[in-house]
């Protein structure tokens, strides 16, 4: 009985949000090391990168380490602070670089805002778990200060991601499921769905409701297009976007659980 409790409060697991990001982190772990190849999540490697091949299976071991280390109430700060370290040195390493070699390519953006969803979220935890029992921060850029970077970082990382629903709108169309009607405004609406949300969580207005949003919508996107299209006919390709799709969604779901407790309308607190 003693030990059964003692493994209860050894968990720590904070929101489903937090549940969802750790078993995601966890997936894709064990899927690196089967594939021996880097995941979405860690994608952006050149070919020529030497030793390309034992970085992949260190991200792989990161990801299923951290994964794992975020439920437990001992590892939950370490275990965040170094995922967050990791990606956001991968964030200016292999995206935000390529930026100053290509700025106009959309596909270079929507990486890098691929990267900074995953990096917001791993920040929330990092948040939540950098304060102490007496409410004292254990680390830099915890607590509140650490949610406010943490959903800024996510609201920037939306709206290139409604950019590209306009700037590839032949190929966001196609996505569109065949049942519903009007693909094009269907297009139209998510990719302006998200810059809406993204701008109203940077400036900080409706900004619970516009990260609910945007989770659901993400959610919507894995569960409407990527999960039929795996189904009829998989494809390395299909397979690899489905996983990041899972991986966006969890993490968006992570960040808009960050909002708890404060009201769906209006200015956040400051």
């Amino acid at each position: 009985m003693n030990s059964n409790r003692t493994a209860t409060t050894a968990l720590r697991i904070e929101s489903p949000g937090h549940a969802a990001f750790a078993a995601i982190m966890i997936a894709l772990g064990i899927i690196g090391l089967v594939q021996g190849d880097f995941t979405p999540t860690w994608s952006g490697v050149p070919k020529s990168f030497p030793a390309r091949e034992a970085l992949a299976y260190l991200c792989a071991v990161v990801s299923l380490l951290a994964g794992i280390g975020v439920l437990w109430r001992r590892s939950a700060v370490v275990a965040s602070r170094v995922l967050l370290f990791y990606l956001l040195l991968w964030l200016l390493l292999f995206k935000v670089s390529r930026i100053f070699i290509d700025p106009p390519s959309v596909i270079t953006w929507w990486a890098c805002a691929d990267t900074a969803v995953m990096a917001a979220a791993t920040w929330v935890l990092y948040a939540w778990f950098g304060i102490d029992r007496d409410g004292s921060r254990v680390g830099f850029a915890a607590g509140e200060s650490g949610l406010r970077v943490a959903r800024v970082l996510y609201g920037l990382a939306l709206i290139p991601f409604g950019v590209a629903h306009f700037t590839y709108l032949k190929e966001t169309v196609v996505l569109v499921p065949g049942w519903l009607p009007w693909h094009v405004a269907w297009a139209y609406f998510t990719g302006g769905a998200f810059i809406a949300a993204g701008v109203a969580i940077v400036v900080g207005v409706v900004a619970r409701l516009a990260a609910t949003l945007s989770a659901v919508e993400m959610g919507l996107f894995t569960l409407l297009v990527w999960v039929p299209i795996v189904a009829a006919e998989p494809n390395t390709y299909q397979w690899s976007e489905f996983v990041d799709s899972c991986a966006l969604t969890a993490g968006a779901w992570l960040v808009a659980d960050s909002y708890r407790g404060m009201p769906w309308l209006g200015a956040r607190r400051r």
